[in-house]
């Protein structure tokens, strides 16, 4: 039998209070404890990406991260970017505008990148958002049209 942890996260604003097992990874408390499923689990690695959340603003693999490691942290996954009934946000309009998604698996992780990756002063140019965006694997070669979104949210976000 194993111990459960008492943790209290803040995902999308709102507090949660999970009994969890120490292992529990963030992605698994957000998919399963919380009914959170916008982060998809790729590789269940860091490999791919497509768990991409942030955690006080920073881009966060939610499949390396243990829950335990981010309680008391401000968590913003996919369904939170943008506060209910305002709309999409930038980097959400810029992706339908560029067809930046195919099979859409890779989406969530691939937008919240994308958003880290113009905070963070990134997307100055093709090369840099290319760069600055590797962690985050499409199968479908959907990258020209990632670029062309990210070029896109950075000049709507600015």
């Amino acid at each position: 039998m194993s111990k459960h942890l008492k943790l209290k996260l803040v995902v999308n604003g709102a507090p949660h209070e999970l009994s969890i097992e120490p292992r529990v990874t963030l992605l698994d408390a957000l998919r399963e404890h919380l009914g959170l499923t916008g982060s998809k689990k790729g590789c269940d690695q860091g490999q791919c990406g497509a768990c991409t959340v942030h955690v006080d603003g920073e881009r966060v693999l939610a499949c390396l991260t243990l829950a335990a490691q981010v309680e008391g942290r401000a968590i913003t996954t996919i369904e939170g970017l943008t506060p209910e009934g305002a709309g999409l946000h930038p980097v959400q309009a810029a992706f339908l505008a560029h067809d930046a998604f195919q099979c859409g698996y890779c989406t969530p992780g691939q937008i919240m990148s994308a958003v880290a990756c113009i905070r963070e002063g990134h997307a100055s140019s093709d090369a840099e958002i290319r760069e600055y965006m590797s962690g985050n694997l499409c199968r479908c070669g959907a990258y020209p049209h990632i670029v062309a979104a990210v070029r896109e949210a950075k000049e709507a976000m600015s």
